[in-house]
């Protein structure tokens, strides 16, 4: 990819000296739906293929796309936000990245500059190039004009290119690459690619473990990209040593604790199990849907899809049998999200059809056509604060009143309530467990 140089930011780039340099490149968009993930997922397989060691980042809190883009590469796929990591853990995660790969992709959120922070802001702090994909239908020369406001909204971000999504013809290439201003290419004209596309459904992306042709379209993706300028190695970019993190203290030592895992509880950061371990925990796992039972000193039901799987949820009974006997001998459970709806005493889904789940939190939930619950939030705690966020599609209610309830990242209105029931610790937050180790582990004891 021909690009022109990248200049070390007054809060980004690095020094030759102290810093690690890797080919790196963030992949933003005008908006949501354009593409964004097959793009990317598109380009770590192609350079994976080539036997480049390929690391991935997403921009923002996502549990989907990474499954689909760690698939894609063969790596594992982290998150990155200045916010709900902070720039110091974000530098930490690039700079390993940099010293274990040929290769760093960002996938960004939403445009490319929405949200506080945005992909922009993360790109302009850490000296990433930006590929910009638009989606061209029905577009010609107006193509050239949003690349110009892409290429000169942020002082000092670079803009390598535009992509173009779902081109029609050579004729409407054509089109397109007359409308752009001079210095700025089309790295790529992408047809449509229906072969290639990821199904989705009401939380975002299918799992990746569930969409049986998930290679092939992956391959197919790739292909699009041989021949364009896109598929080659960009610049690399130097990230800097970051500040050495401080060890957690050993508040988890010499206890064991059981994660449920599966097609039901799968939205988990890889971050927060090391951050356990790092707590001196000893890390199990369970499934809720199949095993008849559970042994440990606390639990965590991470978020998923429980509600599509009412069926065997509900019919495991003996799992039941031994989340009350957990609860009863003053073991802590913690659920976020859909683990917290697991706890429930009924959980009704979209069509209507309800099952009697774990009964461990009194109330029931019911799911909804629309978004109820989406933002970044910090939750309070003894500790100090923890940070997260928010996004579900179903209402809850509970006789429980809410211990408290996080802090919105941006205005005054209430966030998430928390909720306590003897040794049970329940909420709607996704906890990202790094922002504050010390709290994340008040969660698991008594």
């Amino acid at each position: 990819m021909q690009t022109r140089p990248i200049e070390a930011q007054l809060s980004g780039g690095a020094d030759r000296a102290s810093a690690r340099h890797c080919p790196a490149l963030l992949l933003a968009a005008t908006a949501s739906g354009q593409g964004k993930t097959t793009l990317t997922a598109a380009l770590a397989r192609h350079h994976a293929r080539r036997g480049r060691r390929v690391r991935v980042f997403k921009v923002g809190p996502d549990f989907l796309d990474p499954m689909i883009l760690a698939q894609a590469s063969g790596a594992e796929v982290l998150v990155l936000d200045l916010w709900m990591l902070g720039a110091t853990e974000c530098e930490r995660l690039l700079f390993e990245a940099a010293g274990e790969s040929d290769l760093i992709l960002v996938e960004g959120a939403m445009g490319l500059f929405d949200g506080e922070p945005s992909a922009a802001d993360l790109a302009l702090r850490f000296g990433l190039p930006v590929a910009a994909l638009m989606d061209a239908r029905g577009m010609g020369q107006t193509f050239g004009a949003l690349a110009l406001g892409l290429a000169t909204r942020r002082p000092g971000l670079r803009l390598a290119g535009l992509v173009a999504n779902r081109v029609g013809s050579a004729r409407h290439r054509e089109m397109l690459t007359a409308g752009l201003p001079d210095g700025l290419p089309l790295l790529a004209a992408l047809p449509r690619l229906d072969d290639a596309a990821l199904p989705s459904r009401h939380l975002g992306l299918v799992q990746a473990a569930e969409i049986a042709d998930l290679e092939r379209r992956l391959d197919a993706a790739a292909d699009a990209l041989v021949g364009t300028a896109l598929a080659s190695l960009p610049p690399a970019v130097g990230f800097r040593v970051p500040p050495a993190a401080p060890r957690p203290p050993p508040l988890l030592s010499g206890r064991r604790i059981a994660v449920a895992r599966d097609a039901a509880f799968s939205f988990l950061y890889p971050e927060n199990l090391r951050v356990l371990e790092a707590l001196g925990a000893e890390l199990a796992f369970f499934s809720p849907l199949a095993d008849q039972g559970v042994q440990a000193d606390a639990l965590y039901l991470p978020g998923g899809y429980p509600e599509l799987h009412l069926a065997p949820l509900a019919a495991n009974r003996a799992m039941h049998a031994a989340l009350r006997d957990h609860v009863a001998a003053g073991r802590p459970v913690y659920g976020e999200c859909g683990g917290m709806l697991y706890l429930l005493e009924r959980l009704t889904d979209k069509s209507g059809h309800g099952a009697d789940l774990a009964g461990l939190l009194p109330g029931q939930a019911q799911m909804q056509p629309r978004l109820a619950g989406l933002g970044m939030q910090a939750l309070w705690t003894d500790d100090g604060e923890i940070r997260g966020h928010s996004f579900h599609h179903s209402r809850m209610t509970t006789p429980v009143q809410p211990v408290g309830h996080a802090l919105r990242q941006h205005g005054t209105r209430a966030g998430e309530p928390f909720y306590v029931q003897g040794p049970v610790r329940a909420s709607y937050l996704h906890l990202y467990f790094p922002s504050n180790p010390s709290a994340a582990a008040r969660l698991f004891l008594p």
